[in-house]
């Protein structure tokens, strides 16, 4: 809640010329004797008295912004209520809502007038559609005019409110292998062999193997002790690796909407992960698991923007040796339209394995047009040719924007 002590309105340039025109009025009358040009000013005067005495209140406001959650995804609608209570009679105010740019105003005003009586409270609502990102409500403007111009208030009450637009989840398969996982319990299957849930296939007992694996009727038939075996359940690793060039400016939403479907997908399964924000400064955020782990990572992910990184190669190559832990799954999203993100694709497929999830950037245009179609098509040709290069490095999965991630990840990978 914000809280305005008492401010009193300020004099208008019409109340200054007004004030001025008496002042004239009675030097004149003083120089030239000429008393009765006082009889001219005492209805001016009294005008000016009655809205100094009953037309310029102390204006005291309590402001309370009341938001749905602090955490909304892109698209959704937001309802925001802005009470307004006064501790003394206001005739005339004007609110004016400080809406943050990324917000998109699709019901009601930010903008109103009313009057307030004593300790009445009022409530604006509108509607407004989230987008990725930070949005900060930082307060409210408000003004007020009296009935004859003579007093104004136009003052800033600070109202800090920050909104999170989360980016677009979707349920997606998981589309990296588990070769190479870490030896601890989790729900992912591994092609090692050990006591799990699936079954894997029949042996011979060997001493040690616990009597609850035995396959009776395996044993009655072959006259030997026979074993069940099972596919172990292991964790596994997996870094989120973000390509943020300015290249990627067009679907770079889409990037970080497939980054966060298949986070989600990691903590589901109950996977360690990590995020590498590849920017000009780039951000890492370091292997962990778990709830606030994930939202710790998706609020990095809500206010990421493109920029002119031109280093990513040497980013990803730094913290390969560094900071990834050993066999990790590496999960590329980038365009692959810039010589450093493929350079970057090379040097992860030099040390082991990677998919990349690459939104088509042409896959989004509707050109209006016959001119327009061909531009497109060349580029689609180009990024084709680069594509086709780049699969030795890694799998890749090609994105065709309009069409859901979970379609074009069953495209490449057989599930």
């Amino acid at each position: 809640m914000a809280m305005a002590g008492e401010i009193k309105p300020e004099l208008t340039e019409r109340g200054a010329e007004t004030l001025f025109a008496m002042w004239v009025i009675m030097i004149s009358a003083f120089l030239f004797l000429r008393w009765e040009l006082v009889y001219l000013m005492l209805p001016i005067l009294w005008v000016f008295f009655v809205s100094l005495f009953f037309f310029r209140p102390g204006i005291k406001l309590e402001i309370q912004r009341e938001i749905p959650h602090d955490r909304m995804l892109e698209g959704e609608i937001a309802e925001i209520k802005l009470r307004i209570k006064s501790s003394t009679r206001i005739p005339s105010l004007k609110i004016e809502e400080d809406l943050p740019e990324g917000l998109e105003l699709v019901e009601g005003s930010r903008e109103h007038v009313f009057s307030l009586g004593k300790d009445e409270e009022r409530v604006i609502t509108y509607k407004v559609r989230v987008k990725r990102g930070i949005h900060e409500f930082n307060g409210v403007r408000v003004s007020y005019r009296d009935p004859m111009g003579f007093f104004k208030l136009d003052y800033f009450i600070e109202h800090y409110t920050e909104l999170i637009g989360m980016p677009l989840i979707e349920d997606v398969p998981t589309p990296y292998s588990t070769k190479g996982t870490k030896i601890t319990a989790g729900p992912l299957p591994s092609p090692r062999v050990g006591e799990g849930v699936e079954f894997h296939a029949i042996r011979e007992y060997q001493p040690g193997d616990p009597l609850k694996i035995i396959n009776w009727k395996a044993t009655a038939k072959t006259g030997r002790i026979m074993a069940n075996e099972y596919e172990s359940e292991r964790k596994v690793d997996v870094i989120f690796i973000v390509d943020a060039s300015y290249k990627s400016q067009r679907v770079f939403d889409y990037l970080i909407r497939a980054a966060a479907s298949l986070m989600l997908n990691a903590l589901n399964n109950g996977t360690s992960f990590g995020l590498l924000l590849a920017e000009a400064v780039p951000l890492w955020v370091r292997v962990d698991y778990g709830k606030r782990h994930f939202f710790k990572c998706i609020d990095f992910l809500s206010t990421a923007r493109p920029d002119k990184n031109n280093m990513i190669a040497y980013q990803v190559e730094h913290l390969i040796r560094s900071r990834f832990p050993a066999k990790a799954q590496l999960l590329y999203f980038s365009t692959l339209q810039t010589e450093e993100s493929r350079e970057a694709l090379r040097t992860m497929a030099s040390y082991g394995y990677r998919v990349v999830v690459s939104p088509d950037p042409y896959s989004g245009v509707e050109p209006k047009t016959k001119e327009e179609e061909l531009a497109p098509k060349l580029l689609r040709l180009k990024r084709k040719a680069h594509l086709k290069k780049m699969a030795a490095h890694g799998i890749i999965i090609d994105w065709d924007v309009k069409k859901p991630l979970k379609a074009a990840i069953a495209e490449v990978i057989r599930l």
